[in-house]
């Protein structure tokens, strides 16, 4: 992430959190106790997110058409996330478990509903958003990679790490590249703030991002 002075979460409750750049404030050992618990359900809604990510990262390449930069780094992002969907999915299938609609928690509603809506807000804040989604799921994955019980989904986690950081390193280059340093970093720390407020009640339900 270019080395930029970006807010870094502390250390969580738990041994072996990640420490990720982007986030305000780290996941909790509740969290951590539910998706353990429910390891069945956390998969099938990681599947629903890979393809989530796919999806937004396409809306970005079809809201800014003529942004050929926008689609170079985007489209093999896009590709990336089908692949750990397929493969997650695949995961699902050799369980005997078929991929089925979940409730959403309000997790990527309430995120969505601080885009700015003017240009080029809109653009700055999309950006962000999907990084903070991203850089979040990238913690919890590596929290997931060194607590469960199941040596199957430690790899899984494990192995999509890299791929994961890469992701919001990513967005925060599309950033920097088309506005200042001290705009970026300001914004991403008031949204960072709310994504941690967002979950600082956990969802009854267990989700990767609850």
């Amino acid at each position: 992430m270019s080395g930029a002075s970006l807010p870094v979460a502390a250390e969580a409750p738990v041994a072996a959190a990640a420490r990720v750049r982007w986030l305000a404030a780290p996941s909790s050992a509740a969290w951590l106790e539910q998706a353990l618990a429910h390891p069945e359900l956390l998969l099938i809604d990681h599947a629903h997110c890979e393809r989530k990510a796919a999806g937004a990262a396409l809306q970005l390449m079809f809201r800014y058409p003529s942004d050929g930069e926008l689609a170079a780094v985007l489209s093999p992002l896009a590709r990336e996330e089908l692949e750990h969907f397929e493969r997650v999915q695949a995961l699902l299938e050799r369980r005997g478990l078929g991929l089925r609609a979940l409730a959403a928690p309000p997790y990527g509603a309430a995120l969505a509903a601080l885009v700015r809506r003017a240009e080029p807000e809109r653009m700055l804040d999309s950006f962000l958003v999907a990084g903070l989604i991203e850089a979040r799921s990238h913690e919890r994955m590596a929290m997931l990679a060194a607590h469960s019980p199941d040596p199957e989904l430690r790899d899984l986690y494990a192995d999509l790490l890299a791929s994961e950081a890469r992701h919001f390193g990513l967005y925060w280059v599309l950033c920097e590249r088309r506005w200042p340093r001290p705009v970026v970093t300001d914004r991403l720390t008031a949204l960072a703030e709310s994504e941690a407020g967002i979950l600082a009640c956990l969802h009854p339900q267990p989700r990767m991002h609850s």
